[in-house]
């Protein structure tokens, strides 16, 4: 698998990079959910059709991470899924929903993962859970009333990832998320909690809560159900994260 981009995703796939030869793993482009630069959206949509274009060349399939943030599904009635049409309610999700609308478009073959909030070592500063730890050393952090968020661990995206692609999948999309939303207040808890920190926690009201739906991974890669996916799944991942040293 040729892998594009040298960030937090793509240094995770490497693992996978003597696998999956027909592949071409797009791991770079805009990995800020509130970030609204026209100028890097426009850098990835250069990059996405230029990727397309060689892989519909070659005959390759381009493998492209899209969002199951609150961007693409915090409008949804009921659990985000992949088989109804999505109405993206920031400038990030309309760009991923856009992008996907193109590769969709190209003739490429493809296979599109729209992601939950990927966590593990070495994350960039922007990213929510580097966010909410620097927040927590400061003393003062900033939650959204109401919001909660999918967490999911680097290194299960990755094993499915790998089973995805081991299935042949082409012109398909399918969320890789936990499927459960976690209360961001819990989240910083259980941080604090971990971390032996105390901090005053300041609500603003603008939060966003929504399920993304992870039937048809479940269906496509039973092996998700040993990967501990419930209610108590985040709590594992977060232990994780902080006991290398964050």
């Amino acid at each position: 698998m040729d892998i594009v981009g040298n960030g937090f995703l793509a240094r995770n796939l490497r693992p996978l990079a003597q696998s999956h030869p027909d592949t071409v793993a797009l791991a770079a482009g805009v990995s800020w959910a509130s970030g609204t630069s026209d100028a890097d959206f426009a850098r990835e949509a250069a990059l996405v059709r230029d990727t397309a274009r060689r892989c519909r060349a070659d005959g390759r399939r381009l493998l492209f991470f899209s969002t199951a943030a609150t961007g693409m599904y915090g409008l949804a009635e009921g659990p985000g899924r992949e088989d109804t049409p999505v109405t993206p309610c920031t400038p990030y999700g309309a760009h991923k929903v856009l992008l996907e609308e193109r590769l969709r478009d190209s003739g490429a073959d493809h296979l599109i993962l729209r992601l939950g909030h990927l966590v593990g070592p070495d994350q960039p500063d922007h990213q929510l859970l580097p966010t909410l730890v620097r927040q927590l050393r400061r003393g003062v952090v900033s939650i959204h009333r109401g919001a909660a968020r999918d967490l999911i661990d680097v290194a299960d995206v990755v094993t499915v990832v790998d089973r995805l692609l081991a299935l042949g999948l082409r012109t398909e999309t399918v969320n890789v998320a936990s499927g459960h939303a976690v209360p961001v207040e819990e989240i910083v808890d259980h941080l604090r909690l971990r971390l032996g920190l105390e901090a005053r926690y300041e609500y603003q009201d603008a939060g966003g809560r929504h399920t993304i739906s992870i039937e048809k991974l479940r269906t496509l890669v039973p092996q998700v159900e040993a990967m501990g996916f419930g209610p108590a799944y985040y709590r594992r991942i977060l232990d994780d994260f902080t006991a290398v040293g964050v």
